[in-house]
């Protein structure tokens, strides 16, 4: 099993605890990104730079992962696509996507893109925080522990 990271928008912070967790675990994980990045400090770590472009690196993790993989990804239609694949997705804020959850973000995300349209909203998330990292850390360990499905 591997863990795809979308790298291009994952927190620093987030890829370093993916990366530590692959060094204790010995866990394959595969950095995606379209611009370089610093080969990563994992024996069984990699980086994938995929062309520019709106949302090459989604495509490509969609495209080459398996089922029961794991995908740190902020990227709501992404996160879809990899639930319905059989695969696990995980927010660098540590939120496990569920096919039902996703279908209810990604409601909301349209709603609120049409209120910020309409001048009726603004703004975006919140600043990611150390309770966030936990977050994060904590089910990233539930998946390498136990690496069944979620909510089961």
């Amino acid at each position: 099993m591997t863990i795809w990271v979308d790298a291009d928008g994952c927190p620093n912070a987030v890829r370093e605890i993916v990366l530590k967790a692959s060094r204790r675990t010995g866990t394959g994980v595969v950095l995606v990104a379209n611009r370089d990045l610093p080969p990563p400090k994992a024996p069984n770590a990699s980086v994938v730079r995929v062309p520019a472009g709106a949302d090459a690196a989604d495509h490509y993790i969609a495209e080459n992962l398996e089922t029961g993989d794991l995908v740190v990804t902020a990227d709501l239609p992404l996160a879809a696509e990899v639930v319905e694949r059989g695969a696990k997705a995980l927010s660098p804020r540590g939120e496990e996507y569920t096919a039902e959850s996703v279908r209810q973000k990604l409601s909301m995300r349209d709603f609120m893109e049409e209120m910020r349209g309409a001048g009726l909203a603004g703004g975006g998330p919140s600043p990611e925080s150390h309770r966030d990292r936990q977050a994060f850390a904590n089910a990233l360990d539930r998946w390498l522990t136990n690496r069944t499905p979620w909510g089961s």
